[in-house]
């Protein structure tokens, strides 16, 4: 299977029908620009924002968006950066798990509405599962699959190699998912606001 092809409107239009049908808010965005205007309406000034690593943050440009200090935010994640005292940062990495916002991607999403997210340290999933009052994955949508089990070929095949690479580059280390969610569904009692946004552009792994 290629893991790089655009789907259909209809397939993209029934996986954010499922996902609505489980809780969560799709939206669709033909280019990273208009989604990334969205992200700077959807996150108000003065609220504490995170971000997991992501190619797809990167690719929309939010990273360096959110860099440039011109949004008002509370960027935890500089924050985490900015501190040289590895205790400290630690302290603040745990701290930083109660963010009004976080910002990330999926490996995958089913037609079905199940979304696949992968990690070795696992940092990023108690804002994703628990939390964070408000989600935004940004997913390009050639990672929509049919079936859960294409999800995890596609994790397995397509990503974690990707992946592998890139760490090697960066770090010198190889990569695992150590750590894997699938989030079926977001409860409506719980209270958050589960933003999952759509680009018609292949995006990230």
């Amino acid at each position: 299977m290629n893991y790089k092809t655009i789907p259909t409107k209809d397939i993209v239009e029934k996986t954010m029908n499922s996902l609505k049908k489980n809780g969560h808010l799709p939206e669709f965005f033909e280019t990273k620009e208009e989604v990334l205007e969205r992200i700077k309406e959807l996150i108000p000034k003065g609220v504490s924002v995170m971000n997991g690593a992501s190619r797809t943050l990167e690719d929309i440009g939010f990273i360096e968006y959110l860099k440039g200090n011109s949004h008002g935010w509370n960027n935890l994640h500089a924050e985490i950066l900015a501190e040289k005292d590895v205790a400290k940062q630690n302290l603040l990495r745990k701290q930083s798990v109660l963010s009004d916002f976080y910002l990330g991607s999926a490996h995958a999403v089913t037609e079905n509405g199940e979304i696949l997210i992968a990690s070795n340290s696992g940092s990023q999933l108690p804002h994703t599962v628990f939390t964070s009052e408000n989600l935004i994955f940004v997913v390009g949508v050639q990672k929509i699959t049919p079936t859960l089990l294409e999800a995890f070929n596609r994790l397995e095949k397509h990503v974690i190699p990707l992946e592998n690479t890139r760490m090697q580059e960066v770090a010198g280390v190889d990569t695992y998912p150590s750590k894997i969610v699938i989030l079926n569904r977001e409860p409506e009692f719980m209270g958050r606001k589960s933003h999952i946004l759509f680009v018609n552009e292949e995006l990230g792994f």
